[in-house]
């Protein structure tokens, strides 16, 4: 079994503000340490989960902190009407054959 650490964000944005949300997000430089991110969106196009995987607490919590996030999220700002954050640790799960 593999270890993960996660960072789980859960954005509601405004109406038709995807694809900006999108160009937004991108960081100039890929985050030292990150090593996997995905999206989901909603239904309603409104509601985006993103999960980024790294790998330690240690390099998350350092881009956390980083000016080069600081910035992502002043761009970000403009279209995100509201924003939760977490931090998970866990571990994959292996599924039973029958």
């Amino acid at each position: 079994m593999t270890d993960f650490f996660v960072w789980v964000t859960t954005r509601r944005i405004r109406e038709g503000a995807l694809e900006d949300l999108r160009q937004a997000w991108e960081p100039a430089e890929p985050p030292e340490g990150m090593t996997r991110a995905f999206e989901w969106v909603g239904a309603d196009g409104q509601t985006v989960i993103g999960v980024s995987h790294w790998d330690s607490e240690e390099s998350c919590d350092r881009y956390r902190s980083s000016p080069a996030e600081a910035e992502r999220r002043e761009r970000m700002a403009p279209y995100v009407e509201s924003e939760e954050s977490a931090t998970y640790s866990g571990r994959e799960l292996s599924i039973p054959s029958r």
